[in-house]
């Protein structure tokens, strides 16, 4: 089992920034790929961002690339996802999970967080 607990979420004005964190607990952190996905009301949740184990390889949706960076801290058990240049358009619940390999389907991932609300004013 893995335990994954969100934070860093909160509301932000257009063009600012917010780090989101993801501290996991339980089996070894870096066996897992951890992606992040994000669920907008009334939407599907999608892909937002994946890093292997060893945080060697990240693939990000085209929707946030250049402005959101994905990491990890395999020592702290932590991944992260800074996010820049914010649009009202990346308003959401942000997830992270946990998967045996990097992958951009939600269906693949093991192991969710509860969500952290992140909300961008125009």
């Amino acid at each position: 089992q893995v335990q994954l607990v969100e934070s860093g979420g909160g509301l932000v004005q257009a063009g600012g920034s917010l780090r989101l964190s993801c501290a996991a607990s339980g089996r070894t952190f870096s066996d897992y790929a951890m992606g992040w996905f994000r669920q907008a009301p009334g939407k599907e949740r999608e892909f937002v961002a994946t890093v292997t184990g060893l945080g060697r390889t990240t693939v990000y949706a085209d929707s946030v690339k250049g402005r959101f960076t994905i990491s990890r801290d395999n020592a702290k058990n932590t991944a992260y996802l800074q996010m820049n240049s914010l649009k009202p358009e990346d308003t959401a619940v942000y997830y992270c999970a946990a998967s045996p390999r990097i992958d951009q389907m939600a269906s693949n991932y093991i192991y969710w967080g509860q969500g952290t609300q992140v909300t961008v004013s125009s």
